[in-house]
């Protein structure tokens, strides 16, 4: 078993000499096996132990055998204790979901502070078919069918190379010590009822099923990646990027077969669940927008295309005044604005730009104020006489939703002055009984502003 364990560790390059590998070593006969390996392979090593709490005396006494096992390999040792029972309750999760959590983030811990190199866990073959059957039992997708992966980050897993038979006859032989935990052998847990009765009865059928499993999981996932590279491919000519916004042509998503799995591989990235993908390929052809949120990122089925991005914590809404000044005044919050009193003159120029507005200082109402536009706010836009609905202005225009999100608009008293950026409002034009003009600049001002 020694020559498969250094083929295995050769074959997939799991671990290179010179690395310090910290070992998941609860006790009982897996862990002590590949423990016994790593000493015999002379292979760095660290071991880690974690007392749940849930066997009572049990437990204490796993802990007390590891911690000789660790001496009697002359290698460092470490011991946490968890209340899990508190744990589980407090997160609202399963004994065993709680145990996985607690010690998978304690081992990471361990890694980084004591400079280990990677994880070692024992999970072998039997492993891998029995979570192979508990995820087609409860329902799952095809990454759940590849089985449990030889490492995943930092987590590596050496023994995937033999079955629990040779497990059990490698430590007789080697006269192995290790501590049973008689838990597993209650069959109210899944697993060990697939372990005890469901597999036994399949290989009764054919005594080959968890050889024959075994390699078409390997196949399965040998498929899996092959998909996910194609996958990945095609998401990423599916999706631009403008800025801090993701963008997905509609018409190009239709053309997709199958859709649903398209869909699902551009939008799962962004925490929406199948509901919302299913919910979204039902509207994709109407012309009426639609708006789905996931806990982190906003989309909008926008026209033609949707419009993803990411959802930005909320904020208390900043209304700024601007009181009476006797020639300049400057604000950098919540954008950045220069106010200039300006004498009118017959050389002065109005400049065609949207970032500047040039208003009639006369009929300016002090204070004004800057803040965001809400639902109800009209305006009377430059050049016309009827009032108009900043909504129905922002459909004219055709303005997403982010760029709604993001006007801002300049108060004269009650009325709007300007949205900033855009539009000012006829009644503070300029005309040709103007005095004095107040002009406006949202960025660097430009050469003839900056004269005055």
């Amino acid at each position: 078993m020694l020559k498969k364990f250094n083929n295995f560790i050769l074959k997939t390059a799991l671990v290179e000499k010179s690395q310090h590998i910290l070992l998941s070593v609860s006790g009982g006969i897996d862990s002590m096996v590949m423990t016994a390996l790593f000493h015999q392979a002379k292979l760095s090593f660290g071991i880690a132990h974690c007392n749940f709490g849930l066997r009572g005396i049990e437990s204490d006494e796993d802990e007390r055998f590891v911690i000789a096992m660790a001496g009697k390999y002359k290698v460092p040792c470490f011991i946490k204790n968890f209340n899990t029972s508190d744990y589980a309750h407090k997160k609202g999760i399963s004994i065993q979901m709680a145990a996985r959590e607690l010690r998978y983030n304690w081992f990471e811990i361990i890694r980084e502070q004591e400079k280990f190199d990677l994880i070692a866990t024992a999970h072998h073959l039997d492993d891998q078919v029995e979570t192979f059957l508990i995820n087609l039992i409860r329902g799952t997708g095809i990454a759940g069918l590849h089985g449990i992966p030889i490492k995943n980050g930092n987590i590596i897993r050496p023994m995937m190379f033999a079955f629990r038979k040779e497990v059990e006859k490698y430590a007789s032989e080697r006269q192995i010590l290790y501590r049973e935990d008689r838990s597993n052998s209650e069959i109210k847990y899944l697993r060990n009822k697939i372990r005890h009765e469901v597999i036994p009865l399949l290989c009764s059928i054919n005594p080959e099923f968890k050889y024959g499993l075994t390699e078409s999981i390997a196949r399965i996932s040998g498929f899996e990646q092959i998909g996910n590279h194609a996958m990945e491919d095609w998401c990423r000519k599916a999706m631009t990027t403008d800025g801090k916004d993701k963008f997905i042509d509609i018409n190009n998503l239709l053309k997709a077969t199958p859709v649903e799995s398209f869909a699902w591989a551009l939008l799962s990235p962004f925490g929406f669940n199948e509901t919302q993908v299913s919910n979204l390929l039902g509207c994709l052809e109407k012309e009426n927008r639609k708006i789905f949120c996931s806990s982190t990122h906003r989309l909008v089925k926008d026209r033609e295309r949707l419009v993803i991005n990411a959802i930005e914590p909320k904020t208390k809404e900043r209304s700024v005044i601007i009181n009476h000044f006797s020639h300049r005044k400057s604000i950098k919050i919540p954008i950045p604005l220069v106010f200039t009193r300006v004498i009118k003159t017959g050389k002065y120029e109005i400049p065609a730009s949207g970032m500047i507005a040039t208003l009639d200082f006369g009929k300016l109402t002090f204070p004004l104020s800057v803040r965001r536009w809400r639902p109800g706010d009209a305006f009377f836009p430059f050049g016309m006489k009827n009032k108009k609905k900043l909504s129905d202005f922002f459909i004219d225009q055709k303005f997403s939703l982010k760029q709604k999100e993001q006007t801002w608009l300049l108060y004269s008293g009650n009325n709007i002055a300007w949205i900033i950026g855009h539009r000012i409002d006829n009644r503070y034009r300029v005309t040709s009984a103007t005095q004095e003009m107040m002009c406006i600049v949202t960025e660097t001002p430009d050469p003839i502003i900056a004269a005055f």
